[in-house]
């Protein structure tokens, strides 16, 4: 199994004949400078995709890390990198790693791009009690790119990365000192993108007047992101991977749906339906996950002597083979071709979108009209919802439009700002409360079936009382909240 360490470190380019800052003057107490020669091979499709995506998959020799790494994106600044020993392979990397990027390559080989040979200079910044708060490495480099043609370069350059006991205080203040001695943030957010001369893919930007199709479609591109960011995550079964990957389908898809007059909706209904699959396929999961954590906590607020008999133990014998089997299977669909192929068809989407002549229209004249649409859905479900007595359907089905209406306002907060953004929260609200209303509907029948003919029973049969009373309330709850919502105006 790979190990998994967090990494925020930042990259400079220094002239050769630059000279570092005196380091004791950053914090104190610089140690250093202990000397490594490092030498790596890089691994990628032939398109580069792992590159494009900002994800490293290298075979490190030399230095105290020696061994597989693979750097996903973890945030500004930050990667995730997942080690794994040497071992014996050299030409194929590790199944452990290999199959993490499985969103990235979608069935084509991972072979030798580039060969880099490093030799590091290391000093250690540490506080008055011996803490590390930072690494500081010179870096001299000589790489070589790898395929039908070779190119060989090489640079200088200075990595700052935080220790266990450092801030991002820290790294701007070694930047200031870095920059004073001439020694500036490099263009490359690693050796290799400047090796093979390939980056990251930032996606779009906004301009100060973007169109509503610029809107959309950057929004869009954030939730493809996510997607291919949790992929990983959720095949290591990291906690509320999940919950973040099934979210971005279900944004992308309301999304798709709402703006179905900017991206043209029957060109996208096969791509939604596909959605909906994998977001179903990851909701076994998760509603397991959700619903084991609901118990344990409702359990863990009752008076201790309300929790007759092993009513944990009996919770863990129940959940623990469903969660197992539904991460099985939840992985078992990330590595499927249906799964590549939606992927597939999300890239083309992007890179060839069928925008309607609405598309071009600006963004504030044209996004309010279309998430009024999605505000009248939910006016229209809450409605029903609040005829209705005792009828669990209606209020899932306001939930679901409660979900439309926060992603659209979502979709048009860069363009609308401050009136959107407080839309949103509200149809959060609302969504929050009917969410809780339906993981209460969904929690009741297996508290029964916990409760029946167990010794546990009596607890078992606390804890459904408390969900339908939690129902009762959210029922109530709901007109304030709608009419909280009703107040707020693109």
């Amino acid at each position: 199994m790979a190990t998994s360490v967090t990494e925020t470190e930042r990259k400079y380019e220094a002239p050769s004949d630059a000279s570092l800052p005196d380091l004791t003057e950053i914090t104190g107490v610089a140690t250093g400078p202990e000397e490594f020669d490092l030498e790596a091979t890089y691994f990628d499709t032939d398109d580069f995709r792992l590159a494009r995506a900002g994800v490293t998959l290298r075979r490190r020799v030399g230095g105290n890390d020696e061994g597989w790494h693979l750097k996903l994106p973890a945030g500004e600044d930050s990667r995730q990198e997942l080690r794994v020993p040497l071992g014996k392979a050299v030409k194929k990397p590790p199944k452990d790693l290999s199959s993490l990027v499985r969103a990235h390559t979608r069935g084509q080989n991972l072979a030798p791009v580039a060969e880099i040979r490093t030799n590091r200079r290391r000093w250690q910044l540490t506080n008055g009690t011996g803490e590390m708060l930072a690494e500081v490495v010179d870096d001299v480099v000589t790489a070589q790119t790898m395929g039908s043609s070779t190119t060989t370069t090489s640079w200088r350059e200075i990595e700052v990365e935080l220790g266990e006991s450092g801030d991002r205080k820290l790294l701007d203040t070694v930047e200031r000192h870095l920059g004073e001695a001439g020694i500036v943030p490099s263009s490359s957010k690693s050796k290799l993108s400047q090796v093979i001369g390939v980056k990251r893919d930032a996606g779009p930007t906004l301009g100060k007047k973007p169109t509503a199709g610029d809107v959309l479609l950057a929004y869009l591109y954030d939730q493809r992101a996510a997607l291919q960011n949790q992929d990983p995550r959720v095949r290591r079964d990291e906690h509320d991977a999940v919950h973040q990957m099934r979210v971005a389908t279900r944004r992308m898809r309301s999304a798709l749906q709402a703006f179905g007059k900017i991206v043209d909706r029957e060109q996208t209904r096969a791509l939604t339906d596909e959605l909906k699959w994998l977001a179903s396929v990851l909701g076994t999961s998760r509603d397991l996950e959700v619903l084991r954590t609901r118990f344990e906590n409702n359990l863990h607020a009752l008076p201790p002597e309300l929790a007759l008999g092993d009513v944990a133990a009996r919770m863990t014998r129940y959940f623990a083979p469903l969660e197992a089997k539904a991460h099985k299977d939840s992985v078992a669909a990330l590595d499927s071709e249906r799964y590549f192929t939606l992927l597939n068809t999300i890239d083309t989407l992007l890179t060839a979108p069928p925008l309607t002549p609405l598309a071009s229209g600006k963004a504030k004249k044209v996004l309010p009209r279309l998430v009024e649409k999605a505000r009248h859905r939910l006016d229209v479900r809450v409605e029903e919802a609040l005829k209705v007595n005792d009828s669990d359907e209606p209020l899932h089905e306001a939930r679901k439009a409660a979900k439309r209406l926060r992603y659209s306002a979502e979709v048009a907060e860069p363009a609308l700002g401050k009136h959107a953004k407080a839309l949103r929260k509200r149809a959060k609200d609302v969504q929050t409360l009917l969410g809780d209303h339906q993981d209460s509907v969904v929690a009741r029948p297996v508290l029964l079936e916990l409760g029946r003919g167990d010794e546990n029973g009596f607890t078992f049969g606390l804890l459904y009382g408390q969900e339908v009373e939690l129902a009762h309330k959210t029922e109530a709850a709901l007109l304030a909240l709608w009419h909280k919502l009703s107040k707020e105006h693109l």
